[in-house]
């Protein structure tokens, strides 16, 4: 018997990432850049120095849609 395993989270969050600027762990903010067809694009920016730490992109789920 054959079972598909589902994932145990469906996305993970960023909380703390290495700031390049400061060289230490910091809670970053998460700025929506960019709504693309693929799917909305993040950065992870740094509240201290404003660098940023990382970025990430986040796929569209077709049934969340809501028609406009």
């Amino acid at each position: 018997m054959s079972t598909q395993r589902r994932p145990a989270f469906e996305r993970m969050e960023a909380s703390l990432l290495a700031c390049p600027t400061c060289n230490r762990a910091v809670k970053v903010r998460k700025r929506l850049l960019l709504i693309l067809p693929e799917g909305d694009y993040f950065e992870y920016v740094c509240p201290t120095c404003g660098a940023t730490c990382g970025t990430t992109v986040e796929k569209d789920d077709p049934a969340a849609r809501r028609p406009t």
